[in-house]
């Protein structure tokens, strides 16, 4: 008998709002995902992170250069507010983010530490940036140092969206990937969960898209929230709707038609 190929399952973008934080958390209740992904940056992140004590889901820094402004001083005078996604990217691939950004990263990842009072389970990136030209030798150099996994985003498993999974895997992804086996850092062989946030998209549709192509170890990163929409949120309402999911038995029956065990 074929054993059930293993997921795990990573909700995004905890400590970025009430109702995205209400969502992971049930889901963690329920057993639904199996770790979460902390922004830390935000004036909320002490009271978000207060309410992982006795989280039964691993916990990881989700690294965070293009949302609201930066931890520390000294990249604050040079970026009072992160730039869009793609002035970083622009910026990154061209060797123009400032110094500082060592800096913040460091800062960010010492308030994880602060408030949990641990070290994050794995690293990963608001938006992937955890792989950009310049961020990815201070990732990789963290890892190591505190011997935890790190998100590949360099081989990004479909069906469909692909232009943008390889947007993503073009973004440093690779190079992450090849330096994530030459370092011997712990890492999924291939990302899941890449779609557009269509507010038409049916997520279950995808999901079981997803479980029929995923290899044993590979990860699906998603969005859930719960509730009133978190004010200022582009994607609330694909939120809503992976939340509703993957919170119901409809998920269940999809994993074990799949053959798919969560782990």
């Amino acid at each position: 008998m074929t054993a059930p190929r293993r997921l795990a399952v990573c909700a995004d973008d905890y400590g970025l709002g009430p109702a995205i934080d209400r969502g992971i958390l049930a889901l963690v209740a329920q057993r639904r995902i199996t770790a979460l992904s902390c922004l830390v940056t935000l004036p909320r992140w002490r009271e978000a992170g207060a309410s992982l004590q006795g989280c039964g889901a691993a916990a990881g820094l989700h690294v965070n250069l293009t949302e609201g402004e930066p931890l520390s001083a000294a990249l604050r005078d040079e970026w009072p507010r992160f730039p869009a996604l793609g002035v970083l990217l622009a910026r990154a691939f061209a060797g123009r983010l400032p110094a500082a950004v060592a800096g913040e990263f460091d800062a960010q990842l010492q308030r994880f530490i602060d408030v949990t009072g641990r070290v994050p389970a794995f690293i990963d990136g608001h938006q992937h940036v955890h792989a950009l030209p310049g961020m990815r030798p201070l990732v990789l150099a963290a890892a190591r140092r505190l011997g935890v996994p790190v998100r590949n985003t360099g081989h990004v498993v479909g069906p469909g969206f692909a232009a943008k999974r390889r947007i993503i895997e073009a973004c440093g992804g690779r190079a992450l990937a090849g330096a994530l086996r030459s370092d011997g850092i712990a890492h999924a062989p291939a990302l899941v969960g890449v779609y557009g946030f269509d507010p038409r998209a049916d997520y279950r549709v995808l999901v079981q898209r997803w479980l029929a192509r995923v290899p044993d170890g590979a990860l699906l990163f998603c969005h859930p929230a719960l509730g009133e929409a978190d004010a200022g949120d582009p994607i609330a309402a694909a939120r809503t709707r992976e939340h509703a999911y993957l919170a119901s038995s409809a998920f269940a029956d999809d994993l074990a038609a799949a053959g798919v065990s969560l782990g």
